[in-house]
């Protein structure tokens, strides 16, 4: 080849070359350029969006709405501003509402309010209208359940229309002691595992060397400062061995804060109360002494705050008196009883004692109504015919003497004609004309469940040795029927005393149930057999006293009611009375129970300002007392429940291996819950231990379904499950399931 030649094919290539690598040049420009272009579309795009969004602050919109608006719908379509404004959701500029709506949201928008944490470890801010904003288990900074937070609002997740948000400040702690079990890390470092597993952290207990610290018993501590990664408390002081009775009794209560023990003055202040009625007191009242009156209680009662008298009247109607402690009387505004009363608002009830709200002087001597004393009490007296119709009623202060003290087993021995005890006319009649109070309020819509309490027999070392559940039986609806009485008729009574407007009372509310949820229940009872259908402003009580009578017997009955009551609104405190949906009455209230209910003592003074035309009743002051109360009355709850799952616990520790007869009584992603039918423990079968199938769980039917060979475990169905392993400190029960025959 020629030089001539060689340098023309070097040329050519050179030439070749450029023109690629121009080609390659032009091509990234004009990518750069349409990227340009598109970003400043977006861009442009987020501006409008934004702009009108924010112009238009307090309205929601849908993306058809605002593309309409701007006039982008015609220009980029609605998948587009859809996008857009998902986008601006993500970045919590847009906040989203649900049912596709949108609406401006400040980057720098906080709130504040209480935050409360799950045991799975998530938070919501609890919000009094709308939606709760959720909060993540990494968002959660330093925030322990039931602390004043401040939230920062981050997004809404436009799928789930989930409100979302970021603890950026604990303005107050809910509180600052807990209970836990100490245990060591390295040589002379101490920590303490919190009881209550909404609390994700340990502490890091500071060693003063005032008392010394001991692994393995349960402690109460004092937190001191969060300024690192964890929490530093002092020891305030040790319980005892973790897994003891006594130990684990008391560390429940004070994990929930109630005290087994009163202050020294509230103390003195109760012993100084004399026993003895002045005269003038009892000339002072309406006297009631000589009208036949009984009590009936629990058999190992010692507070008897409730007391009726029966007599027949000269015109053949008969005259029932609901005669309640009056603690009133005794319990001052002011007084450090008061005071203290106030602060624990309930007492509380663990499965082998009681943490009384008052005093023992006072809850089991002084106010409690006990055989053959002369007691002060506020009465409700009813004059009723034979039909159980109240002809008139009188409200006023009394003094009673009770004649006979009842066990509920011995008046219903009575009732079902095995006993001819003394007063054997008066029970009679009174539970004839109970049980047509109690029809009565059924037709008007009244809802009834069946109690699933349970009560432990325990040996003489505290250790359960059986489980029994306790029977709502003819005696004690009796009670409950009169008690009911007597608190919807003072309810209404304080609130007609006055019109325009009616006097501020306390009122016990019930709103009604989610509709959404009712949905659900619906849907659960169909694949039972049972057909309901609950709508807007339909006849909700009457559809929900159906389904609960036509489950009652059968194997799905706990799981139908558990459902029923998932789906029902919390009974609390307030002066807004807006009536009590699940007994169906207009107007309630909680009257017959001050020696362990705060509430009802505020009700006591209420009728007495107003019997005497004192209206000076303060209602922001009101209010915030009920919040508290039904507050206090919450947590009460959850430490009954607390020491109830601990006895199951601890009855089952023996029984590893065992197999027993069981009802799924909860479903959830990761297994199920299954309720022992002989002694209503509960434990949790998780799903991966189930080796014989692979499970898909469906969460509208509360079930899961065998992949291979289509076997259905659903919420009532009747299992077979065997105990494999018991944790006392966690108080929790792990079961196994025994595979159904295949389908």
């Amino acid at each position: 080849m020629t030089k001539k030649k060689k340098t023309a094919d070097k040329s050519s290539s050179v030439k070749k070359k450029r023109l690629a690598r121009g080609q390659k040049v032009n091509a990234k420009k004009k990518k750069k350029q349409i990227g340009n272009r598109q970003n400043s579309l977006q861009k442009l795009l987020l501006h409008e969006i934004l702009t009108y969004m924010r112009a238009h602050r307090n309205k929601q919109f849908t993306c058809k709405q605002v593309g309409a608006a701007t006039g982008l719908f015609n220009q980029v379509g609605n998948t587009k501003i859809r996008s857009i404004m998902d986008q601006l959701a993500e970045e919590g500029r847009l906040a989203y509402s649900g049912k596709g709506r949108y609406q401006y949201q400040s980057r720098l928008e906080t709130r504040t309010g209480k935050i409360q944490i799950t045991r799975s470890g998530v938070g919501f801010l609890l919000q009094d209208e709308g939606e709760d904003v959720f909060i993540g288990p990494r968002r959660l900074g330093k925030a322990m359940d039931g602390d004043m937070v401040k939230v920062k609002m981050i997004s809404r997740r436009s799928r789930e229309g989930r409100q979302e948000g970021e603890v950026v400040e604990v303005v107050q702690r809910a509180r600052t002691q807990f209970v836990g079990t100490v245990e060591e890390g390295l040589p002379g470092t101490y920590y303490l595992i919190p009881d209550d597993f909404r609390v994700k952290t340990e502490f890091l207990i500071k060693d003063t060397g005032q008392q010394k610290i001991i692994p393995g018993h349960k402690a109460l501590v004092k937190l001191l400062d969060w300024k690192r990664q964890i929490p530093v408390v002092e020891l305030l002081s040790l319980l005892g061995e973790a897994g003891e009775h006594e130990t684990e009794m008391h560390a429940i209560l004070l994990q929930y804060g109630f005290d087994p023990n009163f202050p020294m003055e509230v103390e003195h202040e109760a012993d100084n109360i004399a026993e003895k009625i002045p005269a003038a007191e009892i000339k002072a009242r309406r006297d009631m002494r000589e009208v036949t009156t009984f009590t009936i209680d629990p058999v190992d009662a010692k507070d008897f705050d409730d007391a009726l008298s029966f007599r027949v009247l000269e015109n053949g109607h008969y005259e029932v008196g609901v005669h309640i402690a009056d603690v009133s009387h005794y319990v001052v505004p002011g007084t450090e009883l008061d005071k203290e009363a106030f602060q624990r608002a309930t007492s509380v009830y663990l499965v082998d004692r009681t943490i009384p709200m008052l005093p023992e002087k006072l809850s089991n001597v002084v106010c409690s109504l006990r055989p053959h004393e002369d007691k002060l009490t506020y009465s409700a007296v009813f004059e009723m015919n034979d039909e159980a119709k109240v002809i008139d009623y009188w409200i006023g202060r009394t003094v009673i003497h009770s004649d006979h003290r009842f066990a509920y087993e011995d008046a219903q021995a009575v009732i079902e004609g095995e006993s001819e005890g003394p007063y054997k006319e008066e029970i009679l009649t009174l539970d004839a004309l109970a049980k047509k109070l109690r029809g009565s309020r059924m037709k008007k819509g009244s809802i009834e469940f069946d109690s699933n309490e349970v009560k432990f027999v325990l040996d003489e070392n505290d250790k359960p040795v059986r489980v029994v559940k306790k029977e709502m039986k003819d005696a004690n609806k009796l009670i409950e029927d009169f008690m009911l009485l007597a608190n919807r008729t003072v309810s209404a009574h304080i609130y007609n005393l006055k019109d325009n407007p009616p006097l501020h009372s306390v009122y016990r509310v019930h709103d009604v149930p989610d509709l959404e949820k009712l949905g659900g229940l619906a849907k659960l009872a169909s694949h039972f057999g049972h057909e309901v259908k609950f709508e807007q402003g339909g006849k909700t009580t009457q559809m929900l006293n159906k389904l609960l009578t036509e489950a009652r017997g059968k194997p799905q009955q706990n799981v139908i009611e558990t459902v029923a009551v998932r789906s029902m609104a919390k009974a609390i405190y307030t002066i807004n009375n807006i009536g009590h949906f699940g007994l169906g009455f207009e107007y309630y209230t909680h009257f017959t129970s001050p020696i362990r209910r705060y509430p009802d003592l505020m009700v006591h003074r209420l009728l007495t300002n107003y019997h005497n035309k004192i209206y000076r009743e303060n209602p922001n002051v009101l209010e915030t007392q009920l919040k508290h109360c039904s507050d206090r009355e919450r947590t009460a709850a959850e430490a009954e429940r607390a020491s109830v799952k601990y006895k199951q616990v601890e009855f089952l520790e023996d029984k590893i291996g065992e197999e027993f007869t069981g009802v799924i009584s909860g479903v959830i992603e990761s297994g199920m819950f299954v309720e022992l039918k002989d002694n209503l423990c509960e434990g949790f079968a998780p799903i991966h231990s189930m080796e014989d199938d692979f499970y898909h769980y469906n969460q509208d039917l509360y079930c899961f379904v065998g992949e291979d060979h289509g076997v259905t475990y659903r919420l009532g169905d009747e299992v077979t499950a065997r105990i494999v392993g018991t944790n006392l400190e966690r108080k929790q029960v792990e079961m196994a399931i025994l595979p159904k025959p295949k389908a």
